[in-house]
């Protein structure tokens, strides 16, 4: 009677296990949060990447830009410009619930690779300023060229990369010292730049130029330059902006403004691959954490365009709210 009463209840837990079982092989294994910022809705889009749509839209200051999340995921950071100020996002509640104090016009930002400093790029007063994001206090700044824009950090924490549009310069700026070491002169309108994991590389996008400048970052001397030929385009229309590439330092992929098109960069040879057509006046773009996607905004036709990497094709087109420039994704 035992070993009978001890099977009967080992085959209703399997059937009441079942329905949780099949749930678990029907739903997806994560699904990850990208914000992306509004210049002139004065908003930031929340997409879902497992339904790819909007779910929430949340109100923030006066033309925002830059965003990030803090390194533990609880903040999302937006730079809103004309409020000369970053905005502090509570992810949980996707309520504003304190800001930074950053110079005029803050545009793109980067944080050190702890998470606690950011370095804030501040357009109107050719300053880099110095944040520390937990005390919520200004440390100093540092003097750069003139309309200071792309932000970015050496994979050891380092160097601090600042590029000025109007100086056309990539200035290397020492993080313990705070001072700029080296000047690089890239192309006409520098608006982005990016190092590749290994530090090996650091690409500058140049939009007036319509080159990729790559720098050797231990020598601080240009060793190429991308460029770009779509048939059908004047040159002046191809204007390259934001930069992403993948961890294993092989791919890259450049947003190409008013050209509507990615352009696919083998990251070692430096040769255009492909051109994805996307979106009206590409600008920024981030992954997923799993690099299976690359989700990039495009400024005019108010959207954001959703590419397979592995696939290298656009498989879904996402609208959002008005001038979507700056993204980002929450990590996993």
């Amino acid at each position: 009677m035992q070993v009978e009463l001890t099977i009967a209840v080992a085959r209703i837990g399997r059937w009441l296990l079942l329905p949780t079982f099949i749930a678990c092989l029907a739903s997806p294994a994560y699904a990850f949060i990208a914000y992306v910022s509004n210049e002139k809705g004065n908003t930031v889009s929340v997409i879902d990447t497992d339904t790819w749509t909007v779910t929430a839209t949340i109100k923030v200051g006066q033309r925002p830009r830059g965003i990030e999340l803090t390194r533990d995921g609880k903040f999302v950071l937006v730079a809103v410009g004309d409020d000369d100020t970053i905005q502090m996002i509570d992810t949980a509640t996707r309520q504003i619930v304190d800001s930074l104090p950053s110079g005029p016009d803050p545009e793109l930002f980067v944080q050190d690779t702890a998470g606690k400093i950011l370095y804030v790029a501040n357009e109107n007063d050719n300053t880099v300023t110095v944040i520390d994001i937990e005390k919520r206090a200004r440390l100093g700044e540092v003097p750069v060229g003139v309309e200071p824009e792309g932000m970015t950090i050496s994979p050891d924490g380092k160097t601090l990369i600042n590029t000025s549009e109007t100086t056309n310069m990539a200035h290397f700026i020492d993080t313990a010292t705070r001072q700029i070491v080296a000047n690089v002169l890239v192309d006409a309108r520098p608006r982005f730049a990016e190092f590749k994991s290994d530090s090996s590389e650091l690409w500058v996008s140049a939009e007036i130029g319509g080159t990729v400048t790559i720098i050797d970052p231990a020598k601080r001397a240009v060793t190429g330059k991308i460029t770009f030929d779509i048939p059908g385009l004047r040159r002046e229309a191809i204007q390259p902006v934001g930069i992403g590439m993948t961890r294993d330092g092989k791919t890259a992929f450049v947003a190409l403004g008013p050209a509507n098109r990615v352009a696919v960069v083998d990251a070692t040879t430096h040769q255009v691959k492909k051109y994805l057509l996307v979106g009206q006046r590409v600008w920024h773009m981030a992954f997923t954490p799993d690099e299976k996607y690359l989700l990039v905004t495009n400024g005019v036709s108010n959207d954001v365009s959703v590419i397979n990497v592995a696939a290298l094709k656009v498989i879904k087109t996402i609208q959002v709210g008005e001038l979507p420039w700056g993204i980002a994704m929450a990590p996993p």
